[in-house]
């Protein structure tokens, strides 16, 4: 399950709605982990573009990644923008086993920050930059020639 917000997560209630759609399933691990946008470079927050078609196979891949391991994953990514202290990106693994949870989690989000189509800008003056310095390439993308 993939949620794309407009602007900031609302981070307790989404992690509280999760439990809740969760918690009779007989997982013994909800593992979260919550991203949010540091005061750092003098930005005024983050903006985000996402690319939905790739993200969501991308995001299939790891689901069955998971499903082998008997374990579940739900992810929530901000577009536009997030000012600084509010979370652009959650996500969480729902296990029977806490060492699958976590370490699924680890694989997962260090994936996500490489893998994900999703392109980051810095807020600066009420501009929006793009995060060249802080962004990887994805793997496949670039020109073709």
């Amino acid at each position: 399950m993939v949620e794309i917000f407009e602007g900031a997560i609302p981070v307790e209630e989404t992690l509280s709605k999760w439990y809740k759609s969760e918690k009779s399933r007989n997982y013994g691990a909800f593992i979260p982990f919550v991203g949010t946008v540091r005061d750092e470079d003098s930005i005024e927050g983050l903006s985000f573009d996402i690319y939905e078609p790739i993200l969501l196979k991308w995001f299939e891949k790891w689901q069955e990644v998971a499903k082998e391991r008997g374990a579940f994953l739900k992810m929530a990514h901000s577009k536009g923008d997030v000012l600084l202290h509010e979370s652009s990106y959650i996500s969480a693994v729902f296990s029977p086993k806490r060492r699958v949870a976590l370490e699924l989690i680890d694989e997962f989000v260090e994936d996500f920050k490489k893998n994900a189509p999703i392109w980051k800008y810095d807020l600066k003056n009420g501009k929006r930059i793009y995060a060249e310095e802080r962004s990887q390439k994805i793997a496949g993308s670039g020109l073709l020639k």
